[in-house]
Protein backbone atom coordinates (compact mmCIF):
# COMPACT_ATOMS: atom_id res chain seq x y z
CA UNK A 1 0.00 0.00 0.00
CA UNK A 2 1.44 3.50 -1.00
CA UNK A 3 1.91 5.83 1.70
CA UNK A 4 -1.30 8.97 1.49
CA UNK A 5 2.58 11.16 2.18
CA UNK A 6 3.91 10.53 -1.32
CA UNK A 7 2.94 13.05 -3.99
CA UNK A 8 0.77 11.99 -7.34
CA UNK A 9 2.68 12.24 -10.25
CA UNK A 10 -0.60 14.29 -11.09
CA UNK A 11 0.14 16.80 -8.42
CA UNK A 12 3.56 16.96 -9.57
CA UNK A 13 3.23 17.73 -12.42
CA UNK A 14 0.84 20.36 -11.15
CA UNK A 15 2.99 21.71 -9.21
CA UNK A 16 6.37 21.90 -11.51
CA UNK A 17 3.46 23.40 -14.08
CA UNK A 18 2.28 25.87 -11.41
CA UNK A 19 5.94 27.29 -10.22
CA UNK A 20 7.06 27.49 -13.72
CA UNK A 21 4.18 29.68 -14.65
CA UNK A 22 5.09 31.62 -11.44
CA UNK A 23 8.24 31.92 -12.12
CA UNK A 24 7.53 33.22 -15.65
CA UNK A 25 5.23 35.62 -14.76
CA UNK A 26 7.93 36.99 -12.04
CA UNK A 27 10.40 37.56 -15.05
CA UNK A 28 7.97 39.38 -16.74
CA UNK A 29 6.35 41.76 -14.35
CA UNK A 30 10.00 42.97 -12.37
CA UNK A 31 11.18 44.34 -15.25
CA UNK A 32 7.85 45.96 -16.63
CA UNK A 33 7.72 47.63 -12.55
CA UNK A 34 11.01 48.51 -12.31
CA UNK A 35 10.86 50.52 -15.86
CA UNK A 36 7.84 52.10 -14.57
CA UNK A 37 8.88 52.49 -11.09
CA UNK A 38 12.22 54.67 -11.75
CA UNK A 39 14.70 54.44 -8.85
CA UNK A 40 15.25 57.68 -7.39
CA UNK A 41 18.27 59.77 -8.37
CA UNK A 42 20.03 61.78 -5.61
CA UNK A 43 20.20 65.32 -6.60
CA UNK A 44 24.00 66.65 -7.66
CA UNK A 45 25.45 68.41 -4.75
CA UNK A 46 27.09 70.67 -7.63
CA UNK A 47 27.11 74.20 -6.54
CA UNK A 48 28.89 75.65 -9.47
CA UNK A 49 30.10 74.25 -13.03
CA UNK A 50 32.99 76.16 -15.53
CA UNK A 51 30.80 75.94 -18.73
CA UNK A 52 33.12 74.13 -21.60
CA UNK A 53 32.64 76.89 -23.95
CA UNK A 54 34.52 80.30 -23.59
CA UNK A 55 32.70 84.15 -23.58
CA UNK A 56 34.62 85.01 -26.60
CA UNK A 57 32.79 82.12 -28.66
CA UNK A 58 29.49 82.70 -27.34
CA UNK A 59 28.08 85.09 -30.09
CA UNK A 60 25.11 87.79 -28.60
CA UNK A 61 21.92 87.08 -28.78
CA UNK A 62 22.13 83.41 -28.63
CA UNK A 63 21.92 80.69 -26.14
CA UNK A 64 23.22 77.43 -25.62
CA UNK A 65 22.68 74.48 -23.07
CA UNK A 66 25.08 72.87 -20.82
CA UNK A 67 24.74 70.44 -17.77
CA UNK A 68 24.71 71.36 -14.43
CA UNK A 69 25.50 68.34 -12.49
CA UNK A 70 22.97 65.85 -13.59
CA UNK A 71 20.40 68.82 -15.14
CA UNK A 72 20.44 70.99 -18.09
CA UNK A 73 20.97 74.41 -17.70
CA UNK A 74 20.73 77.45 -20.28
CA UNK A 75 23.12 79.95 -20.99
CA UNK A 76 21.64 82.83 -22.66
CA UNK A 77 23.64 85.70 -24.03
CA UNK A 78 21.52 88.73 -24.67
CA UNK A 79 21.65 91.44 -27.74
CA UNK A 80 23.28 93.79 -25.27
CA UNK A 81 25.93 91.04 -24.48
CA UNK A 82 24.70 90.49 -20.78
CA UNK A 83 25.07 86.92 -20.02
CA UNK A 84 22.07 84.90 -17.80
CA UNK A 85 21.65 81.20 -16.99
CA UNK A 86 18.95 79.62 -15.95
CA UNK A 87 17.83 75.61 -15.12
CA UNK A 88 16.85 74.22 -18.94
CA UNK A 89 13.87 72.17 -17.39
CA UNK A 90 10.64 73.84 -18.07
CA UNK A 91 8.62 74.20 -14.84
CA UNK A 92 5.26 72.37 -16.98
CA UNK A 93 6.34 69.20 -17.79
CA UNK A 94 10.42 68.98 -17.16
CA UNK A 95 11.27 69.72 -21.11
CA UNK A 96 14.25 70.85 -22.48
CA UNK A 97 13.48 74.62 -23.29
CA UNK A 98 16.10 76.61 -26.41
CA UNK A 99 16.57 80.05 -26.61
CA UNK A 100 14.80 81.61 -29.73
CA UNK A 101 16.88 84.19 -31.94
CA UNK A 102 14.18 85.12 -33.83
CA UNK A 103 11.79 85.79 -31.01
CA UNK A 104 14.69 86.65 -28.56
CA UNK A 105 13.70 84.53 -25.74
CA UNK A 106 13.45 81.55 -24.08
CA UNK A 107 10.91 78.68 -25.56
CA UNK A 108 9.37 75.29 -24.43
CA UNK A 109 8.78 72.97 -27.45
CA UNK A 110 6.62 70.55 -25.83
CA UNK A 111 3.49 73.16 -25.06
CA UNK A 112 4.40 75.83 -26.95
CA UNK A 113 5.94 77.70 -23.57
CA UNK A 114 7.56 81.07 -23.52
CA UNK A 115 9.56 82.79 -21.06
CA UNK A 116 11.32 86.32 -21.58
CA UNK A 117 15.37 86.84 -20.66
CA UNK A 118 14.21 87.16 -17.30
CA UNK A 119 13.15 83.55 -16.80
CA UNK A 120 9.46 84.64 -16.02
CA UNK A 121 6.76 82.47 -18.24
CA UNK A 122 5.22 84.99 -20.26
CA UNK A 123 2.84 82.73 -22.32
CA UNK A 124 1.74 79.14 -22.66
CA UNK A 125 1.38 76.10 -19.72
CA UNK A 126 4.30 77.00 -17.33
CA UNK A 127 3.04 77.74 -14.24
CA UNK A 128 6.30 79.14 -12.69
CA UNK A 129 9.73 81.01 -14.01
CA UNK A 130 12.90 78.87 -14.55
CA UNK A 131 15.12 78.99 -11.80
CA UNK A 132 17.68 80.82 -12.13
CA UNK A 133 21.84 80.71 -12.09
CA UNK A 134 24.26 83.38 -10.79
CA UNK A 135 26.85 83.57 -13.53
CA UNK A 136 30.77 84.60 -13.12
CA UNK A 137 33.06 85.82 -15.42
CA UNK A 138 36.60 84.84 -15.34
CA UNK A 139 38.90 85.94 -17.99
CA UNK A 140 37.76 84.09 -20.59
CA UNK A 141 35.87 81.51 -18.63
CA UNK A 142 32.18 81.25 -17.52
CA UNK A 143 31.35 79.99 -13.91
CA UNK A 144 27.69 78.78 -13.60
CA UNK A 145 26.87 78.87 -9.57
CA UNK A 146 23.46 78.31 -7.76
CA UNK A 147 21.84 81.69 -6.51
Amino acid sequence: MRSKRLMSRKRFVDWILGTTAGGFLMSVLYPVTRYLVPPDVAESAVSSVVLPFAVSEFPRNSGRIFRFGTQPGIMIRTSSGELRAFSARCTHLDCTVQYRDDLHHIWCACHNGHFDLSGRNIAGPPPEPLPAFNVNVRGDQIVVSRL
